[in-house]
């Protein structure tokens, strides 16, 4: 059985710093020299989170509020901002 991993307060402040910072997993785990699965799991512990992404509609995109319009384009950053606006819940994290 692999021996558990001893977690430093550098490592921890590093992985909080760079997910702050908007740096995905698989950039802080080669940063560190671990594995992107390894960074996530301590990442979720410490409550790691990447900033807010700000979606913003093109000046000419026009909406129709009417019910009966057609659907939006793949990836219309209306619809899909209403997805991605808000961070997935963490457990235990606030």
């Amino acid at each position: 059985m692999p021996k558990a991993r001893v977690w430093t307060a550098a490592a921890d402040e590093a992985i909080r710093d760079m997910r702050a910072g908007g740096a995905t997993w698989a950039e802080i785990g080669r940063t560190l020299g671990l594995s992107r699965n390894t960074v996530i799991e301590r990442g979720r512990r410490l409550c790691a989170v990447a900033p807010v992404k700000v979606v913003a509609v093109a000046a000419g995109d026009v909406v129709s509020d009417d019910p009966n319009r057609g659907p939006l384009r793949a990836g219309h950053p209306l619809s899909w901002g209403l997805l991605t606006s808000e961070p997935y819940p963490q457990g235990g994290c606030r």
